[in-house]
């Protein structure tokens, strides 16, 4: 049995930390939280202990405090930092490299530069054999494990006959529970968008990748727009689809007419958190133009990466082989099952 302790309880630290409950060879040690509110009241009453700095252990007198984030570390095997963006690294270096644990990192860190977290961004599909036993990684942003679950499957397939890809991301504003957190309504452009170079990192750099991005006023998953070209005559859609029939990471869905549809369904299905942490090729939008396949396809925000931390977690705490981790992860997480549900829902008619 493994322990591992889960800093920070936004977004995606809530995920990991109801996931990894349901796993039976994990301890999960608790969660750490930083502001003093009512959440953790909350937390608590999902039979979660919480932790907080060392240093602040008086701003949280008045709440039932399993003790401090660096004692929990003291006994933990891995931590999986959930911290904000760009706070992954001050933690490296003054909580995990110090304790000499192992530590996942999100997308709001960096790879490269003097404040990277690992030399390594993760990606299941491509490039889980060189984490294993790794002590830092970092794992991609939703956005990027996205692109990297559709474009590894079309590289794979169709090698030297694809030349280009160009990707504009129509990126949502914010999760549906950052209610404190204001949707404005605008378009607003992104200026030399990260998400290219991040995906190059694992598909290589010499991917002819071309992305630009842009956010819109809403809470409702991102849509990426993809632009396939070949050397010759485009497949066809269906051979596209094809690539994807046996990935329990990409749903093919005919008739969902918006990224609503696709998280009501979830809603009243009871998937947790309204996840169903896919991809979703709207098989309806794609077609083949001469030498250019055109798709859309929707990203599960932050759902998307759960698993994938999942998997991340396997490979660097029990050395386990893909197809091993990859069975234990739809033990957990049940994307199969989910999958199977989506595409029967929004079946061609």
């Amino acid at each position: 049995m493994k322990r591992v302790f889960v800093n920070g309880y936004g977004s995606i630290g809530s995920r990991i930390s109801s996931f990894l409950r349901d796993d039976p060879e994990i301890t999960l040690v608790g969660v750490g939280k930083y502001s003093p509110d009512e959440r953790i009241n909350s937390i608590k009453s999902k039979g979660l202990d919480v932790y907080v700095p060392e240093g602040r252990l008086d701003e949280f007198a008045e709440y039932d405090i399993a003790g401090s984030i660096e004692s929990a570390l003291d006994s933990c095997d891995l931590v999986i930092d959930a911290s904000p963006g760009r706070c992954g690294y001050k933690n490296k270096k003054s909580l995990y490299e110090p304790r000499n644990i192992k530590a996942i990192y999100q997308g709001g860190e960096s790879v490269t530069g003097s404040e990277a977290v690992s030399e390594i961004l993760f990606n299941s599909g491509s490039n889980y054999d060189s984490v294993i036993g790794k002590k830092h990684v970092m794992q991609g942003s939703c956005n990027v494990t996205g692109m990297g679950r559709i474009l590894e499957p079309m590289r794979v397939a169709f090698g030297d006959r694809l030349i280009r890809f160009d990707v504009t991301l129509v990126r949502r504003w914010a999760d549906i529970e950052q209610t404190d957190k204001q949707v404005i309504d605008t378009i607003e452009m992104t200026e030399n968008p990260h998400h290219g170079d991040d995906v190059k990192t694992y598909l290589g750099e010499d991917t002819p990748l071309y992305v630009r991005a842009v956010k819109v006023p809403t809470r409702q998953m991102h849509l990426h727009i993809l632009d396939a070209r070949f050397s010759q005559q485009a497949p066809r859609p269906s051979e596209i689809h094809a690539l994807y029939a046996n990935n329990p990471g990409v749903a093919v869905l005919w008739t969902a007419k918006g990224t609503q549809d696709v998280r009501e369904f979830a809603r009243t299905m009871g998937f947790h958190f309204t996840d169903t942490n896919m991809i979703h090729i709207h098989a309806n939008m794609t077609a083949s133009i001469g030498d250019t396949v055109q798709m859309m396809y929707s990203d599960d925000q932050t759902g998307i990466v759960i698993p994938e931390n999942h998997m991340l977690m396997q490979a660097m705490l029990f050395e386990r082989q893909y197809r091993d981790a990859r069975a234990h992860t739809e033990s957990v997480f049940g994307m199969d099952a989910k999958k199977q549900k989506l595409e029967k829902f929004f079946a061609k008619s």
